[in-house]
């Protein structure tokens, strides 16, 4: 509208007189829509923060934990066996001996021909006082393996190339498959034999069998009177002691001396306690830190201006940072978390001295423990406090924070409509200004040409 009534009569330029006017209304929407984005920015802060809150609670309340102090690591002397701890495993050690690893079967097989065998040839695997019919599509090699390998079998089907041989055991030159089959699994009792299915019934393949089912075994107290020996149909020997599982993959040498499993404390573990628990507490006094810190920039009168940090003035932020400093560096028993390596720094922050960590594990671990079982139990009792999904500090000033947003948003929209019928209003008026001046034109031309008419009859 505003091209249709600009300066038509007036020469006033309205659309830009009408812009103005609704700028200068339009202030306090725009006061509103800065106080939202700070808002929205202040959210956005709240949530980052949270997360990082949730995840300290997370780690202090697995380093408060006294189960988390009994970390064990295995170790064997030799590399033909190993270990792994699971929960209740104990500071041990045991000497063994290994004399046998498990092995599954490995068997050849010559085959009729594709002819003797018939159109479906049927065999029949019997493994562990189960048998399995194996029936191929034809008598082809390719589809005899294939039926082999189906899943359930127990035994893989593998067709090798090998030289023909005659009655002395010589090569005649020639070459011809042969059927390998293999069991799925180790230990004797997985041994296996196979019947090839005929009119006068099954009739059992004789195998050359190349390696024998064998279970693993290993020989404790070796040399001693109260040696003896275990069997496993795997090659691991689960809670050989308590929690640990033992895994062998090569006979002990005769001429070696018996393989030492070792489980002892896991220093890395326990120091992972440690030094984790710092780092997530730096990460929320850090972003504390950062959000608060103000900023300076220059007036337009060239003066200095200093700006807040969007977590400036917020007290909840403020009594949640002075109380994790206070729960990280307070004494306990009389004894400083500085000294079992939790340093706090003179930014507030807090350091990891694993030097000092170290030397006090060595000398007294159940003081470092007790130390700081304590401190993370402080500190997982506050943050969870502060990030609990329902009634956490940080959590509540979150969603009032959000309603704000909304609220402004409700109020942003109300200015839009107030704004939009103030200016066509203004639209309105100002072309029935136009119109006005208009007929008052006319009027004004009309009576001047009354006028020059009169006088001219006088005349």
């Amino acid at each position: 509208m505003g091209s249709t009534i600009d300066g038509l009569v007036s020469g006033l330029k309205t659309t830009d007189l009408i812009d103005s006017l609704i700028t200068l209304q339009a202030g306090t929407q725009s006061l509103l829509k800065a106080k939202q984005g700070t808002a929205s920015s202040l959210v956005t802060a709240l949530q980052s923060l949270n997360t990082k809150v949730a995840s300290l609670a997370e780690q202090a309340a697995k380093t408060a934990k006294a189960s988390s102090w009994d970390a064990v690591k295995a170790t064997s002397s030799a590399p033909g066996v190993s270990a792994t701890v699971a929960d209740g495993a104990q500071p041990a050690s045991l000497n063994l001996r290994v004399t046998a690893v498990a092995a599954s079967q490995t068997s050849l097989v010559t085959l009729p021909s594709a002819g003797e065998l018939g159109a479906k040839p049927s065999f029949t695997v019997t493994r562990g006082g189960q048998t399995t019919t194996v029936t191929a599509a034809t008598g082809a090699m390719a589809d005899v393996v294939a039926a082999f390998n189906e899943s359930g079998t127990g035994v893989r089907a593998t067709a090798i190339k090998v030289p023909d041989l005659d009655a002395q055991g010589q090569p005649t030159g020639t070459t011809s498959y042969r059927l390998q089959l293999t069991g799925t699994e180790t230990g004797t009792a997985n041994a296996f034999t196979v019947a090839l299915a005929g009119a006068d019934g099954a009739q059992p393949l004789a195998l050359e069998t190349t390696r024998s089912a064998s279970d693993a075994a290993i020989t404790l107290f070796a040399g001693t009177a109260s040696a003896r020996t275990l069997t496993s149909s795997s090659n691991t020997f689960d809670d050989l002691m308590t929690g640990v599982d033992v895994t062998v993959s090569a006979v002990t040498a005769s001429d070696a001396s018996d393989v030492t499993l070792t489980v002892a404390s896991d220093g890395a573990a326990l120091r992972s306690l440690g030094s984790n628990l710092v780092s997530n507490l730096n990460l929320v006094l850090n972003e504390i830190g950062s959000r608060t810190k103000s900023t300076t920039s220059t007036a337009a009168d060239g003066g200095t201006v200093v700006t807040g940090g969007l977590f400036s003035g917020d007290a909840t932020i403020r009594f949640l940072q002075q109380t994790l400093q206070s729960e990280a560096s307070a004494p306990v028993g009389g004894v400083s978390p500085a000294d079992v390596g939790v340093v706090i720094g003179k930014d507030g922050t807090f350091t990891f001295d694993q030097e000092k960590f170290d030397a006090a594990l060595a000398a007294d671990p159940a003081k470092v423990q007790t130390i700081l079982t304590t401190v993370a139990d402080r500190l997982a009792t506050t943050a969870k406090g502060a990030s609990d999904t329902g009634t956490g500090s940080l959590t509540l000033t979150i969603q009032s924070q959000q309603s704000l947003v909304k609220d402004l948003g409700t109020r942003i929209s109300d200015w839009d409509d107030r704004l939009a019928a103030r200016r066509e209003s203004l639209v309105r008026t100002y072309a029935a200004l136009e119109t006005s001046l208009s007929n008052l034109n006319s009027q004004s031309s009309y009576l001047a040409s009354q006028i020059a008419a009169l006088t001219s009859q006088q005349s």
